[in-house]
């Protein structure tokens, strides 16, 4: 008889950029013997979610996913985007206990891993009686800034937004100006402010948190986390950097030769700069056309991916293909197609960082970008829009020094003398060339970490052992 294997059950946030690094997960759990299943819970209109959850599930047939029953919910008026995937997900918390209690039924659930949007749910795990685990998405240095902030909210009485560009500090975290924190954040007197708050504060009730990130990339941000100097008077959750979780190239049987990817092969080695914003960073049409200006007079080569111009704040919605014609200069595509390609929408990310004719990388700085941009060795160019970003931006541009900002990025609009003179920086002065040479010294980092005796894979393979403590001894008390 066939020993049935233990279940691990993935639960994702809403949005492309939590989902793909799940899956990631996802495949390190099926590596190591156990069955997975990524519970998908998202109701938007045109969801990105959905349409990902497609793709992804027929390029990995290892992996179950089930999508849970629809919710009936109706957000309040005017309510901040992120809030309102914050109280979707608690809507769906009844239909994921339906779903984890059924599944009960026919297999053992080792472990429950939840998006760190996700914390409502921890009491559903505590309620079965499984193990939860955290997987934060995003790097160790944002952890520690999470782990920390209901503590600043309890010291202090003074939102963000009033503190200008004042110093902050975060154990394990560089110091930022008060203005860089997440918009989220600014205003504590706000709703999102304080539903934020709860989440950062439910992260102390899990049996553990396992980070995109490793140990050699963000050592002050490790170190903070695994002396509990962000959760002073309070326990600290085991902390597991097993990142990068990222794939560095598709099967090329799930992967059809991409347009871009013809295109490339043409042009000479490191000649491209490559332009990609995320699957949820949009422009004004304005802004837009001051990017093309200041390419086409950089004269350098470039990639460029465009999406419809959309309110930057409308999350985990899939927009329409863009209309080239009536966003770009007159005669923009003529003029540069011996040198650039502008594709709409999406192009493979991963494929094209890594092909030898891309140079350099201007990028949101979100972190599966970043973390991609990284194993392929990419210098980036740092613009970031939202969330994290800018957070992240401090990281790349003064901790380890493999990211220049596009200046004016937080200010209405960057003009097209900047993005013209950054190219320019990026691709041809001795300065770009060392920042080119930093990130692949960060890249052989990451390759490290990803080895057989790699930190990545011991640490995972040291959280795998803390689980099976934590499952028997769930089951004794039981």
């Amino acid at each position: 008889m066939a020993i049935e294997k233990a279940t691990i059950v993935l639960y994702p946030s809403m949005g492309v950029g939590h989902l793909a690094p799940m899956v990631h997960l996802a495949k390190r759990f099926v590596q190591h013997g156990f069955s997975v299943t990524v519970a998908i819970a998202d109701q938007t209109p045109n969801s990105s979610t959905n349409e990902a959850m497609s793709n992804l599930s027929m390029a990995n047939p290892s992996i179950s996913f089930h999508a849970l029953p629809l919710v009936s919910f109706t957000p309040a008026e005017n309510s901040h985007p992120l809030q309102v995937i914050y109280d979707t997900i608690r809507e769906y918390n009844p239909k994921f206990l339906e779903f984890l209690t059924s599944l009960s039924t026919t297999t053992t659930i080792h472990a429950i891993v939840i998006d760190f949007f996700r914390t409502d749910a921890i009491g559903i795990a505590r309620q079965l009686g499984i193990p939860v685990y955290v997987f934060f998405a995003s790097g160790a240095s944002i952890l520690a800034l999470s782990l920390h902030l209901p503590l600043h909210h309890a010291t202090s009485k003074t939102s963000f937004k009033d503190m200008g560009n004042a110093t902050v500090n975060f154990p394990g975290a560089p110091p930022i100006p008060a203005s860089g924190v997440p918009e989220t954040l600014l205003d504590r007197a706000s709703e999102i402010y304080h539903t934020r708050i709860r989440n950062f504060t439910q992260l102390r009730e899990v049996d553990g948190i396992l980070v995109n990130s490793f140990e050699a990339l963000e050592q002050k941000a490790v170190k903070a986390l695994k002396e509990g100097l962000c959760l002073p008077g309070h326990t600290m959750p085991p902390v597991y950097c097993i990142g990068p979780l990222i794939t560095v190239s598709q099967e090329k049987s799930l992967l059809e030769k991409n347009e871009c990817l013809n295109w490339l092969d043409s042009q000479p080695k490191r000649s491209v700069i490559f332009l990609s914003f995320g699957s949820a960073g949009a422009f004004t049409a304005k802004q837009i056309n001051e990017i093309a200006i200041g390419l086409e007079k950089s004269g350098q080569r470039f990639l460029w991916v465009v999406r419809s111009t959309d309110n930057p704040k409308k999350l985990c919605v899939s927009l329409p293909d863009p209309d080239l014609d009536s966003l770009l200069p007159e005669g923009f595509l003529s003029r540069t197609k011996e040198r650039g390609m502008v594709v709409k929408s999406w192009a493979p990310q991963v494929e094209v960082l890594n092909h030898e004719s891309i140079g350099g990388f201007v990028s949101h700085c979100g972190w599966n970008s970043t973390l991609e941009a990284m194993v392929a060795g990419m210098p980036i160019i740092c613009w970031p829009l939202y969330a994290e970003q800018r957070l992240n931006k401090v990281i790349l541009e003064e901790e380890i020094k493999v990211g220049v900002v596009m200046k004016g990025y937080n200010e209405e609009l960057v003009s097209a003398e900047e993005v013209e003179e950054k190219a320019r920086w990026l691709m041809e002065s001795k300065e770009g060339q060392m920042l080119r040479e930093r990130m692949v010294a960060v890249q052989k980092k990451a390759f490290q970490a990803l080895a057989k005796d790699g930190s990545s894979e011991m640490v995972f393979t040291s959280f795998l052992r803390d689980l099976r403590i934590i499952k028997s001894t769930t089951r004794a008390d039981q």
